[in-house]
């Protein structure tokens, strides 16, 4: 618009000889405009990239959201068994099968020998368990004994077989002893990888496993770390138990004796309920004595006599002495 009232300065100074022309003020404001307007106009061109950049920001979410999804897939795909919701006994069902041969050294009576005073014990042991639950929160059960040789490993392999024996009730049999593991020999299913293997972080899936003839589910542990302690302490045990005791109605703990090592107390702290194992002619009444100071009172729930040659009804049942339990010292209330 300038250049209209350039031309009529223009022809006013020559009409009238003027030096300053009429419309110069009105010029410089025109100018002055037209600038502002240039300025205006260059201002809004830059939007239109700062609309780009703003699309390419956009678009970093949603490459965020698809590694997200992965990562959501990857940890989903990282339990054979654990994609389900609801905790639903079908599930469960689909965990690796192990096809056991119990040897007969083992002393499991609760599968070989159920017509035993031995077998009998037991089914009165996981009675007097199911009565204890009527009144307390009772579902993970430590086993454990004040010295090494107390069969403490027995008791937990004949006590989860007998409990499993309820097809309604799930049970889970957890080896917590990791330094001198017995449940693969015991059932007779060889190595695999166990606890010790999904703590470690070297396998995608928990290690549960399904003995179908037993109606028992077994978590064993695996092969034997160097630093089991350091292991244990490494933060993932705690929400492991969390989600077994989502899955299973029962789990049996077999754990380490209690006076020489520390990994009892820590296996303790995550159950519900804690027998004590002794083993007659074995045990010694001081041991037996500091094994009792040593655990929770609040959690004991018994003291179990294995081995005992003076269990009742002995002429009743045929005696298996090398696993019988005496009832009549036991502390269950």
């Amino acid at each position: 618009m300038s250049h209209i009232f350039d031309a009529l300065q223009r022809a006013e100074a020559e009409s009238t000889g003027a030096k300053r022309p009429t419309f110069s003020l009105a010029t410089e404001l025109l100018e002055a405009a037209e600038q502002k307007m240039q300025a205006a106009t260059a201002d809004v061109e830059p939007p239109e990239q700062k609309m780009q950049a703003a699309t390419a920001v956009m678009e970093q979410p949603e490459q965020k959201m698809q590694a997200a999804t992965a990562v959501v897939e990857r940890s989903v795909r990282a339990d054979s068994f654990a994609t389900r919701s609801s905790g639903t006994f079908e599930d469960l069902e689909q965990c690796p099968v192990l096809a056991v041969s119990v040897p007969e050294e083992s002393h499991l009576v609760a599968v070989d020998k159920e017509e035993s005073l031995g077998a009998e014990k037991f089914r009165f042991l996981a009675v007097r368990l199911r009565q204890l639950r009527q009144s307390r929160s009772l579902k993970k059960v430590l086993i454990t004994s004040t010295i090494p040789q107390e069969g403490k490993s027995t008791v937990a392999a004949n006590l989860a077989c007998t409990l499993a024996r309820r097809k309604q009730h799930k049970t889970l049999l957890l080896e917590g002893d990791l330094r001198r593991p017995t449940v693969a020999h015991k059932l007779g299913f060889g190595q695999v990888p166990g606890l010790c293997e999904w703590l470690r972080g070297e396998t995608e899936s928990m290690n549960v496993y399904r003995i179908e003839t037993l109606g028992l589910w077994v978590l064993p542990a695996g092969n034997a770390p160097e630093n089991p302690l350091e292991l244990m302490q490494s933060g993932k045990l705690a929400p492991l138990m969390e989600q077994l005791t989502e899955w299973f109605d029962w789990i049996i703990i077999d754990s380490p004796p209690v006076l020489p090592l520390a990994d009892t107390s820590i296996w303790a702290r995550l159950s519900d309920g804690i027998l004590l194992v002794t083993r007659n002619g074995t045990t010694e009444r001081q041991h037996l004595q500091r094994g009792l100071e040593s655990l929770e009172k609040s959690k004991l729930l018994g003291a179990l006599v294995n081995n005992s040659a003076n269990a009742a009804h002995s002429d009743y049942y045929q005696r298996y002495s090398s696993s019988s339990i005496h009832a009549s010292k036991e502390k269950l209330k």
